[in-house]
């Protein structure tokens, strides 16, 4: 919240900006995630998990495997992000995709587990 005082005195007005020490701070932080997937149609899906409130930015390269994310920390964790991706059937650095959600990947799409 940002404080507005504005002084008169006599003809002169001045103005007073005050801001709240937590307005200033950034809360924007960046992940890299090791995701398995094979191709187009998996960046397709990894990304589209992420199409959440508080996710800016999501990006998984088909070649490194690694996704990087650029998020809001105070509305989403890299915790819950890799939930998501986990939901839609990919394993992750930190979780295994969910089983059934796997088995519904399209052919192509069906890396091979670890």
């Amino acid at each position: 919240m940002t404080l507005k005082t504005i002084i008169l005195l006599g003809a002169t007005a001045i103005f007073i900006a005050c801001s709240s020490p937590n307005t200033d701070i950034a809360t924007n932080a960046t992940k890299e995630i090791k995701v398995w997937g094979n191709c187009e149609m998996c960046k397709e899906t990894i990304e589209a998990s992420l199409k959440v409130p508080g996710v800016i930015k999501a990006d998984w390269n088909v070649d490194s495997k690694i996704l990087r994310i650029s998020f809001d920390s105070t509305i989403i964790n890299s915790d819950q992000i890799a939930k998501n991706i986990a939901s839609v059937g990919y394993d992750n650095d930190i979780y295994k995709g969910n089983n059934a959600a796997y088995s519904e990947l399209h052919e192509c799409c069906q890396y091979e587990r670890k």
